[in-house]
């Protein structure tokens, strides 16, 4: 049994991480600012474990915090690009006072620490597929910049915390991931397109719908996530991600299929610096950690699609 602070932890991936370590008996301290994270997702946490298991601070890791605890999952970011480039400056600040926060904090606690990095550092990508040895093509001065820099910043400061004061930590690269718990209002496209499908609007499709994206069902990613943080002598960065690969079209025509919608799909000019392929090569997440996804596609959708009409108080047509 450990002592573990989930920082981002009412947010969708959080929400989801704090059941998985509490289901294992460990003693949970979930930490939020309430952004884009929602107590509504980590309540009936508290209700079945009690006080004395799970504690849910309201805090912003921009300023310090002082725990006990051994191990500590660093998830505190906005992570859709509406809500990133809602407040840039707040977002980058974010993974760089926050990182040190966080760091310093371990320094202290001698915890291990765990980074929810993102496949974002590796930008508008030159390689494809994308694997850890690859440095990326990332704009530094656009509008998504706050998020793909700041979570590059983040991994560096990791590193240099690691060579300079020996402090433990474990580095992930997430993703596109989806599931329950994700805010309805979140902006990335499968909620998007799940949400307009419900409701029987207009898809809206940015670009021509050629670009790629892989998609990670939640329950994947968490068993990654508990992976690594728990591997010794491997510190990463790794990706945790589904290899397989589909359009941006592909996507919308099958939750129209699979929400029995009449949504038609329109376009709209790409936006600025949106990447046009997106794949992890996980070849090293299967080395090193024993780890692969085992959800596919059409398997996740079928699992979220109900969280969101119930969400919406909307039931799909099929």
């Amino acid at each position: 049994m450990s002592s573990i602070l989930v920082t981002g932890g009412a947010g969708f991936i959080g929400s989801h991480l704090c059941k998985y370590l509490l289901e294992r008996g460990n003693n949970v301290i979930c930490l939020d600012n309430y952004f884009t994270g929602n107590k509504s997702n980590v309540d009936p946490l508290y209700q079945k474990y009690g006080s004395s298991k799970f504690e849910i601070i309201r805090h912003d890791i921009t300023r310090p915090v002082y725990l006990e605890v051994d191990q500590i999952y660093n998830l505190a970011c906005p992570a859709s690009p509406p809500h990133y480039q809602h407040n840039p400056v707040k977002t980058i600040k974010c993974s760089t006072e926050g990182m040190i926060n966080i760091l310093g904090l371990a320094k202290r606690t001698g915890a291990r620490v765990l980074q929810a990095s993102t496949s974002e550092v590796y930008g508008d990508p030159l390689e494809h597929p994308q694997n850890e040895k690859y440095w990326g093509n990332v704009n530094p001065i656009g509008i998504r910049s706050c998020y793909d820099e700041g979570k590059r910043v983040a991994e560096c400061l990791c590193m240099d915390y690691n060579r300079q004061n020996n402090v433990d930590v474990r580095i992930i690269r997430i993703f596109n991931t989806y599931g329950p718990n994700m805010n309805v209002n979140d902006g990335r496209v499968v909620s998007n397109f799940i949400i307009q499908a419900l409701r029987g609007e207009d898809i809206t499709i940015y670009g021509d719908g050629s670009q790629t994206r892989s998609f990670q069902y939640i329950d994947d990613l968490i068993e990654g996530m508990h992976g690594m943080m728990n591997q010794e002598g491997f510190l990463g960065p790794v990706n945790l991600g589904n290899p397989d690969e589909f359009t941006i079209k592909e996507l919308a025509e099958k939750i129209i299929e699979l929400t029995g919608s009449t949504s038609r799909l329109v376009y709209e000019p790409l936006p600025t610096d949106d990447p046009r392929q997106r794949k992890p090569d996980i070849t090293l997440a299967k080395q090193m950690l024993g780890w692969e996804p085992k959800i596919k596609l059409e398997d996740g959708l079928k699992l979220a699609i109900p969280y969101f009409s119930r969400a919406l108080g909307i039931e799909a047509r099929r």
